[in-house]
C-alpha cells in the first residue's frame, strides 16, 4: 500500500464521512445557486453533471477541498504536502462518488 492511500484510508476517508452533511449542503446550495434543476436530469446525467461540476469549477473545487484539508491537523498536514498532488486527486474522486451515491436517485 502506497503512502498516499494509507493517509487516504486513515486520514482523509474518516474526515470525508465526518464532513458528510457538510458537503451534501454545500453541492445542493451551489445547484440552488446555480438555477440547475438538477432533479429533473436523469439518473445518468446526474453521475455526470456532479462529475463535470466538481472537475470543471475550480473556485467550487477549492471549496470543497479547504472543507476537506481544514480539518487536518498541523502533522497531518506536513504529510498531505509531501504529496500534495496526488492526495488532492484522490480526495476529489471520493468526493465525487460521496456525492454521487447520495445525491442520484436508483
Amino acid at each position: 500500500m502506497s503512502s498516499a492511500e494509507q493517509f487516504q484510508n486513515d486520514t482523509l476517508r474518516p474526515i470525508l464521512k465526518a464532513q458528510n452533511e457538510l458537503l451534501v449542503a454545500l453541492f445542493r446550495h451551489y445547484l440552488q445557486k446555480r438555477k440547475i434543476a438538477f432533479e429533473r436530469f436523469s439518473p445518468e446525467d446526474q453521475l455526470a453533471h456532479i462529475e463535470q461540476i466538481i472537475r470543471k469549477d475550480l473556485q467550487f473545487r477549492s471549496l470543497l477541498l479547504g472543507t476537506i484539508v481544514g480539518h487536518l491537523s498541523p502533522a497531518q498536514y506536513l504529510i498531505f504536502l509531501q504529496d500534495e498532488e496526488e492526495l488532492n486527486r484522490r480526495t476529489i474522486n471520493m468526493l465525487i462518488r460521496r456525492l454521487q451515491s447520495q445525491l442520484v436517485a436508483a
